[in-house]
């Protein structure tokens, strides 16, 4: 019989490299599955529906909520970013690893409803680099920046709910990183329990 799949959820403050970081492992490991969140912000330059997110409206984003059908949910600068269920039960009950990159109000929710999952908090080198992150990249205004760098001190109060952190200096080292806390996981007696039952019984 084939295992769940793994679930991997990526968090951390906006800026610090999530989204780079799950690019490049999936680069790196083909057989895992992208979470592909829903969000009512506008698309940035080069974003396409249904890759990057699922783009919608508020009112359809509500009815999502309404109908159970999302996994977690948060709002940041009155946008919405979501999780939807169907999407990710899908997977793990095929015995498909999934990788999801989500808000940390997010992953909150989701290890209460799952807490079997991996969830790893990514950091930037230091808490200047996150603010030259945000500013560099150009697509919001001063006082967005300035609120998710308060929002990302909030967010370091809940690190010990995570269970790895991740550093994202270098991008290949931090994917390094994330592939070996994957292989680590996957080697837990607790995820192996009908190979140990196969193999050590006569």
């Amino acid at each position: 019989m084939k295992n769940k799949g793994l679930l991997l959820v990526v968090s951390g403050p906006a800026g610090v490299g999530k989204g780079t970081i799950c690019k490049e492992f999936l680069k790196r490991n083909n057989n895992v599955y992208y979470s592909v969140s829903a969000t009512t912000r506008s698309p940035r330059e080069g974003e396409v529906d249904g890759v990057n997110y699922y783009f919608k409206t508020k009112e359809e984003f509500k009815r999502l909520i309404a109908e159970d059908k999302l996994l977690e949910y948060a709002t940041f600068c009155n946008n919405y970013y979501g999780t939807l269920r169907d999407e990710v039960e899908k997977r793990l009950n095929a015995g498909d690893d999934i990788i999801l990159e989500i808000e940390v109000q997010g992953a909150m929710q989701m290890k209460e409803k799952y807490a079997n999952g991996v969830y790893i908090f990514v950091l930037p080198p230091s808490f200047e680099e996150l603010e030259s992150r945000l500013i560099n990249r150009g697509t919001e205004t001063m006082d967005i920046v300035k609120k998710r760098l308060n929002r990302a001190l909030e967010e370091f109060e809940l690190i010990s709910r995570y269970d790895y952190i991740l550093v994202n200096d270098i991008i290949e080292e931090a994917t390094a990183k994330l592939e070996a806390i994957v292989a680590a996981e996957k080697a837990k007696t607790k995820r192996n329990v009908e190979l140990i039952r196969e193999v050590c019984t006569r």
